[in-house]
């Protein structure tokens, strides 16, 4: 006879399982709310107390802390078998686990006290026992595995590289799980927990890096790290980096809009009175650079868009969703990554430096705008100041951009010097930017900056102000009657 532990949190598929192990002659321990349910469903087992021959102590804080159970999942079938015979203790062949959800209920804002109840004890060293002891035991801690245990029962257990690879499951789970607890605990005095750690899943490896000779995998199943493609060749590293960038910078808009990217810079923007006008409108500012690029659309993707699409080469496309007609188009393009826009996620931003990491936290600033020219933009200046201030702040610092109220005209991204970027973007408008506003990322530490944007027939401009040349700027503004605002908030983006 064979001998399953089944204790669950998430008790989904559980009752389902458990009649499937007893119509394969498995004999079933289990307690608590997983034993509720099996006797409820008319399932036959033993409680973990009756097993073990003590009864639960400290309101079940202790129940399967006990030799006949970790005996069980530890014993070596070929070293330990007669001190197990010698003790009574039955060799544990399954084990399906899940922990108590200590991440979910740590954005509960629970009393400590409360929340200290949510760590797992008996859960952990049991699929840890059980895990090292893989060689003869499974270990199931994913629902999702369910079917998996179903096919190995009906077939006499699984075999040795199944039991590794949920072995590796296991180790995995308790890792992340032992992390989020001490992020949280640590966190409690301190923005920052002293150790900082984080785990991410559902890693696949990625054909190379940024380029051939670097190797590169992407981890995660939520947000932009857990698209992959409806059609289309496979995702680079590059694709992911440039997706993220697109679709950062178009949530900042709740009209129709599309942004184009290349090389994790935005070199089209625009909104309009549906997907397809702002689209069109986006391509137009810079097409030469939209050859190749990333296109993010916040509307349905309908078949007037696909064609467009098609008529053009595209890497990327992202879209909340796709009219079958518009997905079937598409498929003349083989190579086009077609990508649903997924729900925004919150998480750190982490990136690697020699010898660590950088972590950073972003919340939404609160800009305060205030006019400091003795002329006071109008409507339309102001609309365009913050259509371009949207762009700006999602493009690589030093930044400067020329717009109107809703198309970007001119984009000046990555130069090591104010007046270069504001230089390239004079030089890169396809249109007239006559009436124009500009933003940049930061403040102006000298006029040149604003008499380039002048020159070229910029009528406003937005900067964070700051510097301790401010006033020279403010009186440069007054001389060339450019209405001026200050915001209070840098955007740098390295």
């Amino acid at each position: 006879m064979k001998w399953a532990l089944l204790s669950v949190w998430d008790k989904s598929g559980i009752v389902d399982l458990a009649q499937t192990l007893v119509e394969n002659k498995y004999r079933i321990i289990s307690s608590g709310g997983t034993g509720k349910a099996l006797k409820e469903a008319g399932i036959d087992f033993i409680e973990v107390s009756e097993y073990t021959g003590s009864p639960e102590i400290m309101g079940g804080r202790v129940k399967t802390l006990h030799p006949r159970i970790h005996g069980g999942l530890l014993g070596r079938r070929d070293v330990d078998a007669q001190v197990m015979k010698d003790l009574d203790i039955n060799p544990i062949d399954l084990v399906v686990v899940n922990l108590y959800p200590f991440e979910k209920m740590a954005g509960e804002h629970l009393d400590l006290d409360k929340l200290i109840e949510f760590i797992d004890i008996g859960g952990p060293a049991m699929i840890r026992a059980a895990a090292k002891n893989f060689k003869f035991v499974s270990v199931v801690v994913d629902p999702a595995d369910y079917p998996k245990v179903k096919e190995a029962a009906a077939k006499g257990g699984f075999s040795y590289e199944e039991r590794l690879a949920l072995a590796k499951k296991v180790f995995a789970r308790t890792a992340a799980y032992d992390a989020a607890i001490s992020n949280y605990l640590s966190g409690l005095d301190r923005e920052f927990p002293e150790t900082y750690s984080f785990q991410f899943r559902n890693g696949r490896s990625l054909r190379y890096g940024e380029n051939p000779h670097q190797k590169a995998a992407v981890y995660g199943d939520h947000g932009i790290a857990g698209q992959v493609p409806l059609q289309g060749k496979e995702m680079s590293y590059n694709n992911y980096l440039d997706v993220d960038a697109a679709v950062s910078l178009l949530r900042e808009f709740d009209e129709p809009a599309s942004v184009i990217v290349k090389h994790n810079n935005p070199c089209g923007v625009a909104v309009g009175k549906n997907g397809l006008e702002a689209y069109l409108a986006a391509r137009e500012v810079d097409p030469v650079s939209a050859y190749g690029s990333i296109v993010a659309i916040n509307t349905p993707v309908d078949t007037a868009i696909a064609e467009e699409l098609c008529g053009t080469f595209v890497e990327v496309i992202i879209a909340p969703s796709y009219a079958p007609e518009a997905v079937e188009m598409m498929k003349k393009k083989p190579n086009m990554r077609v990508l649903v826009l997924p729900e925004k996620t919150e998480t750190d931003a982490v990136r690697s430096i020699d010898g660590g990491v950088l972590v950073q936290r972003t919340t939404t600033p609160k800009e305060e705008w205030k006019v400091v020219s003795e002329r006071e933009p109008t409507e339309q200046e102001i609309a365009a100041m913050r259509f371009a201030m949207k762009i700006c702040k999602h493009t690589k610092s030093n930044a400067i951009i020329f717009a109107n109220d809703h198309v970007a005209l001119g984009i000046g991204a990555g130069q090591m010097n104010r007046v270069e970027s504001a230089k390239i973007a004079v030089e890169k408008a396809r249109s007239s930017l006559k009436g124009s506003a500009v933003a940049s990322d930061a403040f102006l530490p000298f006029a040149d900056t604003l008499e380039v944007a002048a020159a070229a027939g910029a009528t406003a401009l937005v900067q964070p102000g700051g510097s301790i040349r401010d006033q020279e700027v403010i009186d440069a503004a007054n001389k060339l009657n450019v209405a001026m605002v200050f915001t209070g908030v840098r955007y740098f983006r390295h």
